[in-house]
């Protein structure tokens, strides 16, 4: 159905696999950043929104019938950007008579008690509250996330990991076509998870990015106290009856890795 949708957090991993696909879906997209940039294409309209002082929003809003709220601080102040903004960006929905805010969450945030998690829970519930229509989608980590964390320890000779921790990772592409098929003017409410095709601990997700990389780096196992910990290794943050990806953790990595060597190859 073709309608127009306003993304936020445009330029994001996550905002940038959307936007191709709400335009493939025949939606006009108007895409919000904090600082759009120069040359955007010609596929989408850029705009500048922030969710802190709340420049831009009553703008950004007028006229669009749909949401997808992809906006997050996760390294940043997660309070003020996935709460106090969600919250400013939700009354001009209101007022501007949006029909559907897509509010895309994680999977686990009712149960791990981490800071940004407990964040992104308080905006699914000012999402609830609000007399906006809404659609909630919990997804799991990126493959693009887990890998980061990686290539931070790459050079280190030996490796300290919680190894007992369980994730489910997901292609970012996937997980937004998965959102991106809620991105339509009818809200659905909380919506099944969207989870990657495997669990993994994170001595399965080393093991492999190991031997992808070709390194022999020792894994030890770094025991973490406490209930964050004690909630990702319980599978909290998985959603097994939820395997909507099909890309595995080896393919995504083959793939990334080949895509390194072409880019190498081209300097």
């Amino acid at each position: 159905m073709c309608c127009q949708v306003l993304l936020t957090g445009a330029t994001g991993t996550l905002g940038s696999a959307l936007r191709p696909r709400l335009c493939d879906a025949g939606s006009e997209v108007v895409a919000a950043s904090r600082s759009p940039p120069v040359d955007g294409g010609t596929d989408v309209e850029w705009t500048a929104l922030d969710l802190v002082d709340g420049t831009g929003i009553r703008d950004a809003v007028s006229d669009v019938d749909v949401i997808v709220h992809a906006a997050t601080a996760p390294q940043g102040d997660t309070e003020a950007v996935d709460v106090r903004g969600t919250e400013r960006l939700l009354e001009a929905a209101a007022d501007a008579g949006v029909s559907n805010v897509v509010y895309v969450s994680i999977v686990g945030v009712d149960e791990i008690p981490y800071s940004y998690y407990e964040h992104k829970l308080a905006a699914e519930r000012a999402v609830e509250k609000s007399p906006v229509p809404s659609t909630i989608v919990r997804a799991t980590q990126f493959h693009s996330f887990v890998h980061d964390i990686f290539e931070t320890i790459a050079r280190v000779p030996i490796w300290p990991l919680p190894t007992g921790i369980r994730l489910q990772p997901i292609d970012v592409g996937e997980a937004a076509a998965a959102i991106a098929d809620r991105a339509t003017p009818d809200a659905a409410g909380r919506v099944p998870d969207v989870g990657g095709p495997e669990i993994l601990t994170v001595r399965d997700l080393a093991e492999t990015y190991r031997e992808v990389r070709g390194l022999r780096r020792p894994i030890v196992r770094l025991p973490l106290p406490g209930s964050v910990a004690a909630g990702f290794r319980s599978g909290a943050a998985c959603c097994p009856d939820r395997t909507v990806g099909t890309t595995t953790w080896g393919t995504w990595l083959e793939s990334a890795r080949r895509e390194r060597l072409e880019a190498g190859g081209r300097r």
